[in-house]
């Protein structure tokens, strides 16, 4: 299957972020699954956010059906918003979209959408669901 929507997830920590892909990506049991990239930390290899790295991660997984995005904390939020809305200067494929979605249940629900063929607006939808999701 081609032309899928691609997922980034971003996290303080690199670790966290593709300890996330690694599940995500484990729960479709899809061998083909949807392009997931996972991008933390800093280029000093610390913890923090890229925007750089942000920026990159959105070209890799970049099939033409869109990319959304998931953050994990406030300032990787603040960071992916303000990338956002300067997509055009930083070279961000388009359509680009943040969720506004947990970071571990979002990312398991964005990338099992979009591995069925989703659209963008679909793996949005999925991601900010897992919000209204009770657990108990």
């Amino acid at each position: 299957m081609h032309g899928r929507v691609g997922i980034v997830l971003v996290s303080h920590s690199q670790e966290l972020a593709t300890a996330v892909r690694s599940l995500a990506l484990t729960l479709t049991g899809s061998d083909s699954p949807a392009p997931v990239a996972a991008t933390g930390g800093d280029p000093a290899d610390g913890p923090g956010i890229s925007a750089v790295l942000v920026a990159a991660a959105t070209r890799r997984v970049d099939q033409g059906h869109g990319v959304v995005v998931l953050a994990d904390l406030g300032g990787a939020v603040t960071t992916v918003r303000t990338l956002l809305s300067d997509a055009d200067e930083h070279g961000l494929p388009f359509p680009v979209r943040f969720a506004n979605a947990p970071f571990v249940e979002g990312a398991v629900a964005a990338t099992a959408t979009a591995t069925a063929g989703g659209d963008l607006a679909a793996v949005v939808d999925a991601a900010e669901e897992a919000y209204r999701q009770q657990k108990g």
